[in-house]
């Protein structure tokens, strides 16, 4: 077993070198020079050159790429242009929300969706079916800021039912925390509870055609057991899988959904970033989901080798 992920630990670091260079590479892919941004208009050449050397941005690329790694290692993702602040220290600050916000919808997901897929399973061809496999249609079909943006209206503007923006931590009560993560999550979750209720109700099928499960039930073992203890267990390599992969959907909707709802998190963080051309801060968060991404696929190799004994160390 700690050969096994020892050897996924080992496969996952030329992929975090790619991911490095090419955030990296963002600096010089964008448009415009960073120097010429954070110098203004009026500034003269000589004051963008002394900014530009400043910055280390006269130096070859290779040259500059192994210093900013060599930070990456100790820890520092560099300065915000703009607030002069550490990078780190402004991802710190942004990251409760943004975990909160993911964190109940990935909640909310598996506890809708994976009940969805076993009973549109079960009731396969159904009235049921059909009306569950139509929601995970319509839901993977609209957008996460029309979702929000409806939700809002009808809930937090007409009837007054949640909060219609922002956030409050943890530490101010479970309630006034939960209650402004309803809607977001409703909202960013829409997607990505559509893909786990199909792919649920996909492997639910195959597994149910088995010969083990038709003994199952020739034995007289109830039909919750046979749903959720026998079938699913055996289903759960996929549904596992698609719940890991939609880690992305996260975090790429997370951007959308926090200025829907103006909740301060790194979504926010990375607009107000880009809209102002704060390099480091948009390397810095872009690394950061980058290697989160990678994290989540890890550890999904290694549930693998707990859930599916085909699979050899």
């Amino acid at each position: 077993m700690l050969s096994y992920i020892l050897r996924r630990i080992v496969a996952t670091l030329p992929v975090m070198a790619i991911v490095a260079l090419f955030v990296f590479s963002l600096l010089y892919i964008a448009p415009g020079d960073p120097a010429v941004v954070i110098a203004g208009d009026q500034a003269s050449p000589e004051d963008v050159e002394r900014i530009r050397q400043s910055l280390g941005l006269d130096r070859p690329f290779l040259v500059q790429f192994g210093g900013w790694v060599w930070r990456i290692l100790h820890g520092d993702l560099g300065t915000s242009i703009f607030t002069n602040l550490p990078v780190s220290a402004m991802i710190g600050q942004r990251l409760g929300p943004t975990l909160s916000l993911m964190i109940v919808t990935l909640l909310l997901t598996i506890v809708v969706a994976v009940p969805l897929g076993v009973v549109a399973a079960w009731k396969a061809g159904s009235l049921i079916d059909r009306v569950i496999m139509g929601f995970a249609v319509f839901g993977f079909s609209l957008p996460v800021f029309v979702v929000g943006y409806i939700l809002a209206y009808i809930f937090a503007l007409e009837l007054e039912w949640l909060p219609v923006q922002g956030y409050t931590p943890l530490t101010q009560g479970f309630w006034p925390w939960l209650e402004n993560l309803i809607l977001p999550a409703i909202a960013l979750g829409c997607v990505y509870i559509a893909l786990v209720a199909r792919i649920t109700r996909a492997a639910m099928l195959e597994v149910l055609q088995q010969d083990y499960i038709r003994t199952a039930r020739a034995k007289g073992l109830g039909q919750g057991g046979i749903l959720f203890i026998h079938a699913l267990k055996n289903a759960a390599v996929p549904i596992v899988t698609v719940i890991g992969i939609g880690i992305a959907l996260l975090i790429g909707g997370a951007v959308v959904t926090e200025s829907v709802f103006a909740i301060p998190g790194l979504g926010r963080l990375t607009i107000d970033a880009i809209l102002r051309r704060d390099y480091p801060v948009i390397q810095g968060i872009v690394l950061l989901f980058s290697f989160v991404y990678v994290l989540v696929n890890l550890m999904i190799d290694v549930i693998y080798t707990l859930v599916d004994p085909r699979i050899r160390y």
